[in-house]
C-alpha cells in the first residue's frame, strides 16, 4: 500500500526532527527545489543537504497547527524552533506549500516569520 502525500510529509518531518537528515531527504527528488520567500531558493537535493547541515546543527522542533492536502500539495502551518550556525534558538511560525510527484516532494515554498 503506498502512503499518502500527507503520510509522506509526516514521516519525512519525523526523520528530520530525529536528526536523520538523510532519512528526511530520501522523501526528496534530485531536482527538488525549496524557496524561502522573501529570502533565498534552494535547487536540488545537494543544495537542501547543504542548508540542512548549516541551519540544523540541532534537529528542529515542529509543532504543525494545519495539515491540508489537496491533489498534488500539502500545506502545513504551524511553529519551528531552531538553532542555526552560531545562533540561539530561534522560533518562527511557517507555512509550508509542499508540492509532490510520483510519491516524493519536489517543491517547497516556504513562508517563515520569526516569532
Amino acid at each position: 500500500m503506498s502512503l499518502s502525500n500527507k503520510e509522506i510529509l509526516e514521516k519525512a518531518n519525523a526523520a528530520v526532527t530525529a536528526g536523520d537528515n538523510e532519512g528526511f531527504l530520501s522523501f526528496c527528488t534530485e531536482d527538488t527545489k525549496w524557496t524561502f520567500v522573501g529570502d533565498k531558493t534552494l535547487e536540488g537535493k545537494q543544495a537542501v543537504r547543504e542548508y540542512m547541515a548549516k541551519e540544523y546543527l540541532e534537529p528542529p522542533k515542529f509543532m504543525v497547527d494545519h495539515l491540508i492536502a489537496e491533489g498534488d500539495f500539502v500545506t502545513a502551518i504551524g511553529k519551528i524552533s531552531l538553532n542555526a550556525e552560531g545562533e540561539k534558538k530561534i522560533d518562527y511560525h511557517y507555512s509550508d506549500v509542499w508540492r509532490f510527484h510520483d510519491g516524493k516532494m519536489t517543491e517547497l515554498t516556504a513562508f517563515v516569520i520569526e516569532i
